[in-house]
């Protein structure tokens, strides 16, 4: 594919699709969207005979950076509970005190229905497919979180933005460094788990799984 080509490809998925879902008159359920787009990042990564399908599943760089991750994870979540604890106290552990069965439901299916396919696209697909136009390591890890954060405006709310650019940094990091996108996924799952359980996981949805929860109390 020409440089061209992968630019238009690349503002059509990470500025265009992200645009039109934040401004459409109609809320769609956004896991289903999310399904499609990793769906074609598999599609294509599975056809280039030079990437390493290794990548998408192997775990062998987890243990020995299961401490460091765990460190940084233990250091970051006292951060984001104190923040929440002294700005937001109505919010702190609220999904866990209202609906503890469906926050162990989340914690079990957010992994892989939410953290996986977004590690195809912002990842694996995205480290793949657009090194040609971001050849330094930094410059790729760096759009990859910006295009990973810009994806959360269609969640209405700066702080959604924010934090997932800090968080994709990370995640970008994590990738390039091990080559692995499970133990990015893990990584990722830790933090988006600790959103929902401290009480901020009402910045990280679209309203449908609100619904879900209101349903099952029932």
């Amino acid at each position: 594919m020409s440089r061209i080509a992968l630019i238009a490809e690349f503002f059509v998925l990470f500025v265009a699709l992200p645009l039109g879902y934040r401004f459409a008159p109609v809320r769609i359920p956004a896991l289903p969207v999310l399904w499609v787009i990793a769906a074609y990042a598999w599609w294509r990564l599975v056809r280039d005979t030079h990437f390493d399908r290794a990548r998408m599943w192997d775990i062998g760089a987890l243990p020995g950076r299961a401490g460091l991750i765990l460190a940084i994870f233990a250091i970051v979540a006292l951060a984001i509970w104190l923040g929440v604890r002294r700005f937001a106290p109505e919010l702190e552990w609220s999904f866990v005190r209202s609906n503890p069965g469906f926050w162990a439901i989340v914690m079990a299916a957010y992994p892989v229905l939410s953290v996986y396919p977004q590690g195809i696209i912002y990842r694996a697909f995205f480290f793949e497919r657009y090194s040609a136009i971001f050849p330094s390591r930094w410059a790729m890890i760096v759009a990859s979180a910006a295009a990973f954060a810009f994806m959360h405006l269609i969640f209405r709310n700066w702080l959604a933005v924010g934090l997932t650019f800090a968080g994709g940094l990370l995640f970008a990091w994590r990738y390039g460094e091990t080559g692995s996108l499970a133990t990015s996924s893990f990584e990722h799952a830790l933090y988006g788990c600790w959103l929902f359980t401290v009480g901020l996981g009402q910045y990280f949805y679209h309203g449908t799984i609100a619904n879900v929860g209101t349903a099952l109390k029932r």
